[in-house]
């Protein structure tokens, strides 16, 4: 299908995974990479992988016939966690992919950045990879449709693909432990994950996806609600819960917060108490109000629970999560085989977890990237 490929700003090589899912398997493979750490694992996962380095070596592919360029392009010059300095920025790359664009012979071509970056900037690039590929269209999609997290993105391509629905894969799925999710849809995976999160800024700015320990849940009776028997479980207040307020601290919060159980408890699709077929939400969980109300009295006994948030205990995602939500496969970061200008003599190494995050972060959702080269 694709027997030449370039991947430009490479990591840890998502689109050879991509590829592969797809049974795609091209004869030649180059990549342009620079970070030692993702290098080292795309090199231990793919020895084949032709290497290049910085992308700005794009002239020794100057006359090969590429069947498709993939290039998520760094976004710290465009996103609203970077510094928004657009070309002026030290960093962005942009510059060099048009260049490569322009100066190599390319067929299909699949262009990535962040959907947080401004209009005019949007439009300026549209505008400029249009005058290379006069095919080529702007789409934004959202990976919450191939896995569970929130992740908008901007995908420039002459490919014309149809996206899939989505797979029902919510955030409680790809837990290790008994921890609990909050939400269906976890937040967007960034590179600076690594640094860890905290209860305010996960609850106010939306920043670093949080799950939350059921331990020490003190269990006094069981909501009127359908699904399984952990969900329908009314906590006492003396006990923890999975929820918290956005509340600051200074004991400013209160000491118990109502809430309601939301959403429908659903199997494959189907609604499990009026046996219909659904779509949205698929599953049942605990929603916390923010503001330390109470919802509307109703005769419906999960419309109104009450929680406890002073022992609240959370954790952030592991790695192995991490990978999930970038649908990589499990412990795909974990070694890494290094080169020997790193003074590692070509020896296979285990990835710290903060590098793991990190290029995690900087990565693409794989099976978005499925859904759109498997278009052709």
């Amino acid at each position: 299908m694709y027997d030449t490929v370039v991947s430009f700003f490479d990591g840890m090589s998502g689109a050879r995974i991509a590829l592969d899912r797809i049974r795609s398997h091209p004869k030649e493979y180059h990549a342009f990479e620079i970070d030692k750490y993702a290098t080292a694992v795309s090199r231990y996962r793919y020895p084949d992988i032709i290497r290049h380095g910085d992308a700005r070596n794009w002239s020794k592919l100057k006359g090969k016939k590429i069947d498709l360029l993939v290039a998520g392009f760094p976004c710290q010059s465009y996103s609203i966690s970077g510094l928004r300095k657009f070309q002026e920025d030290p960093r962005d790359m942009s510059k060099v992919l048009l260049d490569a664009l322009r100066g190599l012979a390319i067929d299909k071509v699949l262009i990535e950045n962040v959907a947080s970056m401004p209009s005019e900037w949007r439009d300026y690039f549209t505008q400029k990879f249009k005058e290379i590929f006069p095919d080529i269209e702007c789409y934004k999609e959202n990976s919450a449709n191939d896995s569970p997290q929130q992740r908008k993105r901007l995908y420039w391509t002459n490919i014309k693909f149809t996206r899939s629905e989505d797979k029902g894969i919510v955030l409680q799925d790809i837990l290790e432990d008994s921890s609990m999710a909050d939400r269906d849809k976890g937040l967007c995976l960034d590179a600076n994950y690594f640094k860890g999160g905290n209860l305010k800024s996960y609850f106010e700015k939306h920043r670093r996806q949080l799950v939350f320990s059921k331990d020490g849940l003190c269990h006094v009776g069981d909501a009127d609600i359908n699904g399984n028997d952990s969900i329908k479980r009314v906590y006492h207040p003396d006990g923890k819960a999975p929820t918290l307020t956005t509340m600051g601290g200074g004991h400013r919060e209160p000491k118990v917060l109502c809430g309601a159980w939301r959403g429908r408890y659903v199997v494959d699709g189907v609604r499990q108490d009026y046996k219909q077929k659904v779509t949205g939400m698929t599953t049942q969980r605990l929603e916390v109000r923010r503001d330390g109300k109470t919802n509307a009295l109703t005769t419906v006994q999960k419309d109104n629970v009450a929680v406890n948030v002073e022992e609240l205990k959370w954790r952030k995602l592991t790695p192995l999560e991490c990978e999930r939500l970038q649908t990589v496969p499990d412990l795909y970061t974990q070694y890494g085989e290094f080169d020997h200008k790193y003074g590692y003599l070509g020896e296979v190494k285990p990835i710290s977890n903060t590098q793991r995050y990190k290029m995690l972060g900087n990565g693409f959702c794989v099976d978005t990237i499925v859904d759109i080269i498997k278009g052709w």
